[in-house]
């Protein structure tokens, strides 16, 4: 029997087939940012699989099978074990950010422990004191604390009991970017990591021989279910680095490329603006960038000018023009969807968008330049009418909705989100959908994603795109850093207001405030046609974002509404609507979209 056949079995019989056919195989590498020779800490197939069954003892003497398991670890050998010990003992593994130092993280930390009922903590021997300390400020049920690294304290992996999971037992709850006191886990199943990793692995053409890596952490679907998954499920070597070092270095991400022979990288879109940013030609001198094969952009809204940008500029290091990959995907769905080879956009008329119609622009024609993610090649795709049950003819804009193997059980512990999401039936469709929430066209074959439904802007019967706003005015005002916020507020009966926030540079006097609010207010009137309702400038870091880039437009709409951003210039307009919120106050950005017939 084939390698590739072995791994059919599942993730957890594709890693005893390694143990046996490659147990001398590199399966992980952990770079760290230490700029020393000696950087690197590595494990292979063999030994973490050795590991893995250590830890998978231990957690068998705390939890039966079905169990969960919060895993607070970085990035490394020592999070992969974490995870697989997980799945060898049967238990679903909860992923999370270590708890730091800010409020903000470690409520939301506390409160995926308590929504998953994790029983035991999966972390390193160094960060054991810390967990404890914070597992006193939880109503977590978990009280044992394992530190992983800690071998001699685990159980003898010749022990090990295979649990003989099932195709539907649960091997991952992912918890998605929400709010503090509402997280939402993604009920991921053994057979949805397997259709995943194979989707992947068919659509980019990746093999044991194609080694994979990034930065993105492993609490992160991009970073676990889009490179470490799909590295084991192969049999291929996974190269990771924390996200701090590529925060603080950004050519360190291109140099692990280079220096690794990746194939398949990838990131969010405001990391490749980093690297056109900030990344000296004295940086990565000598770089070679031939092997890169996909370089995957995804998890946030993909600029055509960052992609075009990007090629260009790294050209001269050997990256080829159909490396630079669009995808499309989300964790309700796993990960991955769609992909595209190479830059592909489509220029589409900017009125007819509005009328949630795509049509490519005329020569001259005012036009927005749409990304293709490439064709949905492992699920059945539909465009609906957002919040009905309508499939919509070619050439409109609608919400996109998938099934698929890939696409996961639900929402843990909450029947009534997961009947809403993955429970739509369809007028003429056999079986349920999934409600991905993003607006969307098929085109040619391809998927165009034109933003998201419940950030989609109704105003005056148009319906506009907030990213379309927040990018012309970056185009047009220098002054402003890379992420702002537009949304809409209620601002007279019936009638919602136009509210943008965004991040000024710092050099930028304060005395000059109040003219670039009034400039930033005539460049949406000359380019949408809309008298903005309120417009604040903040300092940076200030506009919320996911942990993939994201911006959280709905969380800075009711940072808004309650009067608690922290506000460096502010016209009359924002001051009027800010800190109104009350239970009088209707989402009107979150309400079904009116669509032609």
């Amino acid at each position: 029997m084939s390698e590739s056949r072995c791994a059919g079995q599942g993730l957890v019989g594709a890693l005893r087939t390694w143990a046996r056919t490659r147990a001398r195989e590199t399966a992980v590498v952990l770079v760290r940012d230490t700029g020393t020779t000696d950087d690197t800490a590595s494990v292979d197939y063999g030994q973490l699989d050795e590991w893995a069954r250590s830890i998978a003892v231990t957690l068998r003497q705390q939890l039966a099978p079905g169990g969960r398991a919060l895993l607070l670890l970085p990035s490394g050998p020592e999070f992969t074990a974490a995870y697989l010990g997980c799945l060898y003992a049967g238990l679903a593994a909860v992923p999370a950010p270590l708890p730091g130092g800010r409020h903000f993280e470690r409520r939301r930390v506390a409160a995926i422990a308590a929504d998953s009922g994790a029983g035991v903590v999966l972390t390193v021997a160094g960060e054991t004191a810390s967990v404890h300390d914070w597992l006193t400020e939880t109503t977590a049920p978990a009280t044992r604390v394992v530190a992983v690294d800690d071998r001699a304290a685990l159980g003898d992996p010749a022990q090990w009991d295979d649990p003989g999971v099932a195709p539907d037992d649960v091997a991952l709850i992912q918890y998605t970017s929400g709010s503090t006191g509402n997280p939402k886990g993604v009920v991921v199943t053994h057979a949805n990591l397997l259709a995943n990793a194979r989707n992947l692995a068919e659509a980019c053409e990746l093999t044991a021989a194609t080694p994979m890596g990034g930065w993105l952490p492993m609490y992160h679907d991009m970073g676990l279910l889009g490179t470490l998954t799909p590295a084991l499920y192969l049999g291929t070597t996974c190269v990771l680095m924390s996200s701090t070092a590529f925060i603080k270095r950004p050519h360190l991400w291109l140099r692990t490329i280079d220096r690794f022979g990746l194939v398949w990288s990838s990131a969010p879109d405001f990391a490749y603006d980093m690297c056109l940013k900030r990344v000296t030609d004295e940086q990565i001198a000598g770089l070679d960038l031939s092997r890169w094969r996909w370089a995957g952009n995804g998890a946030e809204p993909i600029r055509a000018a960052t992609v075009r940008a990007f090629g260009e500029r790294f050209a001269r290091y050997g990256l080829r023009p159909e490396a630079l990959t669009a995808g499309y995907g989300l964790a309700e769905a796993t990960l991955f969807v769609s992909r595209s080879q190479g830059l592909h956009t489509a220029r589409v008329a900017t009125a007819a968008l509005e009328r949630h119609e795509f049509r490519l622009a005329v020569p001259g024609e005012a036009a927005r330049e749409i990304v293709s993610c490439g064709p949905v090649g492992h699920f059945r795709a539909r465009i609906v009418e957002p919040g009905g049950h309508r499939v919509l003819p070619p050439g409109q804009v609608g919400e996109l909705v998938l099934q698929g193997a890939a696409v996961c059980a639900g929402y843990w512990q909450a029947k009534e989100e997961t009947e809403q999401t993955f429970g739509l039936t369809l007028d003429g469709e056999d079986g349920h959908w999934l409600r991905t929430g993003d607006l969307a066209a098929l085109h040619e074959g391809n998927l165009h994603i034109t933003g998201r439904c419940k950030e989609a802007l109704v105003i005056r019967g148009r319906n506009l795109y907030p990213q379309d706003i927040e990018h012309e005015l970056r185009l047009q005002h220098p002054e402003l850093e890379s992420v702002g916020a537009a949304f809409t507020v209620p601002a007279a009966p019936g009638t919602p207001g136009l509210m943008v926030v965004h991040e000024v540079r710092t050099p930028v006097p304060a005395d000059d405030h109040p003219a670039l609010v009034s400039a930033l207010r005539g460049t949406i009137n000359r380019e949408f046609g809309l008298d903005a309702q309120g417009i604040a400038l903040v300092s940076r870091g200030t506009v919320l974002r996911t942990t993939s880039g994201k911006v959280r437009r709905g969380a800075m709409r009711d940072l808004c509404l309650r009067g608690e951003l922290n506000i460096v210039h502010a016209d009359k307009g924002w001051h009027a609507i800010a800190g109104t919120a009350g239970e009088d106050i209707a989402p009107t950005d979150h309400a079904p979209h009116p669509h032609p017939a």
